[in-house]
């Protein structure tokens, strides 16, 4: 080589030397990352231990059934608020904060009731009038009118005023738009008290309204969960049709990869073009109908998303949109098509290569399998450490007093030593939290939980792609296929990752999960500073967002090509993952061209069975067309099941693909390989098919004897 290659070579790595031994995979391998192996398992045992304390005390049922301060259920059998059953706020305005999602509660008095209010009311009007025997049920048990109006403010023992609301998960909601008492005056809400005189209770309001909000989301939470019960049967049918077309897709690609990729693209324009059509057609059949030229900044936000399909504009939108996706696509098809030949004989190699070990198919139900449990394991740690917190009572008292701030039981202060102490003082309601070592480490724990979530999410990705990128290189450096391959690739694979790499399976997926759970706190931070106008701590904010967001992309690319190197050499994490960003680097035109422009081809495919699979769920839940005798059931909105049908196509079509797609990668990674260590002579023969020697121009001069 002259200078610049040296000096190439230099820069990014040495190529790999011949290695007459060299068969393929390793099997005479060690142990890597042993450390980060051991740490993994103490995670997992503290993980568990996490678990367990959060199963002890927590109690799920606070997110279905409602429960006072004191932490009884509201409506439930064989207690003294059987015959209460919804759940009473006195001030709703608390419950507006983003926290009480980790809390699953509200910092305010709360009380089991027999019905929610009906009126609009305020303590001091209702204790004048013959309104206070009702306003007294909204007050805590037990209240006895002997205090004053601030001292019973103080005490948290009634609210300061009550709303009409309704009812929603047996929890009383204010309902604004029924109270007639209340009137808008400009930017300022004010009540009539009944005397002619106008009070202010802007906050108040406010508060209301934010909850109305609420209302109105979980009141469309219960349309869409009724969708989903009267549909569910429909949507699994088109999920399963969905799979059949991804395995059929599949199937004829192995046998029939050239032609398939051009009907693919083919098929794809044609998907977009009729797109085109039908949002052109829907624009022209709105074209003078009442109501239809609204445009959407006048409409705002509406919660019944039809709506929309009402107006020109959004069809309009729509076309647009999926003309530029045609334009761009049919651009990259011209511009691109010499290399997406290159690219059609990696696909035929991979197919050749799923042929032989067709049992990789299979294998992303194993990873769903896995990731459903990290998931459903994670899910329930979360909720029982939401519902851990308790109602916390300290003593309050007017005078001095040493025992003010100390924690108190309600039902036993009365007769306590404490109320001796203190004469004057009171045992209420403070805050839900608790003072226990583990009521202060709550959050912590919650972070815990979804740091282990992420670390163990990736690390059964990262099993899969060291699994079948095993198993797909025993098929590339086999020289006579299928022959030379081991009998079962796929489970010698899953046998050596586990055996041998689970450290370094673990070191890369923990790199991974520090820079997700990183990207989860800053966007909780970002949603504490929304309201803050400092506009240099915002632009801070973005950079780091954007930058970490490049550093996961970036980490995501390093680890599955150091996972390949991994399931080939069986070296630890750091050196597969500097050859392997070493490697590609030398090769950095074929990277970029073949390597994505065959990303690009599986993009298409996923959008071809995601498209047709999405009309077909379009026609059928719009009643445009019938299966057999059956039709759509009424639905509140027929975009939740269409939606969930193409989700839902989306993520079997790609868990098809990413088979195909580690095979692709593995296969170049390897071909790659080839080029540096081989040359084509009898000692150093390529192991590369002939169809790719032929593409390349280049041949083995004479073939070894075996």
């Amino acid at each position: 080589m002259g200078k610049d290659s040296q000096h190439y070579y230099g820069k990014h790595g040495t190529p790999q030397k011949y290695d007459p031994t060299f068969k393929g995979p390793i099997y005479n391998r060690g142990c890597t990352d042993v450390i980060c192996c051991v740490l993994l398992f103490l995670a997992i045992v503290g993980y568990v231990a996490v678990g367990i304390i959060a199963w002890t005390h927590g109690d799920p049922r606070k997110v279905i059934y409602p429960t006072d301060s004191r932490g009884e259920f509201c409506g439930q059998k064989g207690t003294k608020n059987a015959d209460k059953p919804f759940l009473f706020y006195f001030n709703i305005v608390k419950c507006a904060s983003p926290l009480v999602l980790l809390e699953f509660q509200c910092p305010t008095p709360q009380i089991c009731v027999k019905q929610c209010p009906d009126r609009f009311l305020t303590f001091l009007d209702a204790r004048n009038s013959h309104n206070f025997d009702y306003y007294k049920q909204f007050c805590v048990p037990g209240f006895k009118n002997n205090k004053g109006l601030a001292e019973v403010l103080r005490d948290g023992e009634c609210p300061a005023v009550i709303t009409p609301s309704k009812p929603l998960a047996r929890r009383c909601f204010p309902a604004i738009h029924a109270n007639k008492g209340v009137l808008m005056v400009g930017n300022k809400t004010t009540y009539e008290d009944g005397h002619g005189t106008m009070k202010n209770i802007t906050e108040l309001v406010e508060g209301a309204k934010k909850a109305n909000m609420v209302l109105e989301a979980r009141h469309l939470a219960m349309k869409i969960f009724e969708d989903y019960t009267v549909s569910w049967y429909w949507i699994v049918i088109g999920l399963v049709i969905a799979m059949v077309l991804s395995l059929l897709f599949i199937i004829l690609l192995r046998f029939l990869a050239g032609i398939m990729v051009w009907v693919m693209i083919v098929m794809v324009i044609l998907v977009l073009g009729y797109g085109i059509f039908h949002c052109y057609m829907e624009y022209s059949r709105l074209s003078g109908e009442a109501g239809s030229d609204v445009s959407l900044v006048d409409l705002g936000f509406q919660t019944d998303l039809r709506v929309y399909l009402h107006l020109r504009q959004t069809w309009m939108a729509f076309m647009i949109i999926l003309s530029i996706l045609e334009v761009v696509i049919i651009l990259l098809l011209i511009f691109l098509r010499k290399r997406i030949l290159i690219a059609i004989a990696l696909i035929k190699e991979a197919s050749r290569a799923v042929g032989h070990v067709m049992c990789s198919m299979l294998y992303p139900l194993v990873t769903f399998f896995l990731l459903c449990l990290c998931i459903a394991y994670w899910a329930s740690t979360a909720v029982f450490l939401s519902t851990s917190n308790e109602a916390v009572y300290k003593i309050f008292d007017d005078a001095s007093c040493q025992l003010v701030g100390n924690t108190c039981k309600p039902e036993t202060f009365p007769s306590a030593n404490e109320s001796r102490q203190c004469p004057g003082g009171r045992c209420q309601f403070a805050f839900y939290g608790g003072e226990s070592t583990y009521h202060r480490a709550l959050l912590g724990l919650q972070i815990f939980n979804a740091f282990m979530f992420f670390w163990l999410a990736n690390f059964v990705l990262a099993l899969g792609q060291v699994t079948l990128a095993g198993a797909f290189a025993s098929y590339y450096w086999a020289m006579r296929k299928p022959d030379d391959m081991p009998a079962f690739p796929l489970f010698s694979a899953f046998g050596r990752a586990l055996r041998y790499h689970t450290g370094s399976l673990a070191f890369g997926s923990l790199i991974l999960a520090i820079v997700q759970i990183i990207r989860v706190i800053l966007e909780y931070l970002d949603q504490r500073l929304k309201a803050a106008q400092n506009k240099f701590a915002k632009f801070l904010m973005v950079c780091l967002k954007c930058c970490f967001w490049c550093l996961e992309k970036f980490i995501k690319f390093l680890n599955r090509n150091a996972y390949i190197m991994i399931a080939i050499y069986g070296t630890n994490f750091c050196t597969s993952a500097r050859n392997a960003f070493f490697l590609l680097m030398r090769n950095i035109i074929r990277v970029a061209v073949l390597d994505k422009v065959t990303d690009f081809l599986f993009l298409l495919g996923k959008l071809l069975i995601v498209g047709s699979v999405g009309i077909l769920a379009f026609f059928f839940f719009t009643h445009r067309i019938r299966i057999v005798q059956d039709t759509a059931p009424p639905l509140n909105y027929y975009w939740v099941p269409i939606l969930t049908v193409i989700v839902g196509s989306y993520l079997i079509a790609h868990g098809f693909f990413s088979v195909y797609g580690m095979c692709v990668d593995t296969l170049f990674l390897c071909f790659l390989e080839d080029l540096e260590r081989n040359d084509g002579s009898a000692e150093r023969p390529y192991f590369m098919s002939s169809t790719l020697k032929k593409l390349l121009n280049k041949t083995n001069r004479k073939v070894a004897e075996s």
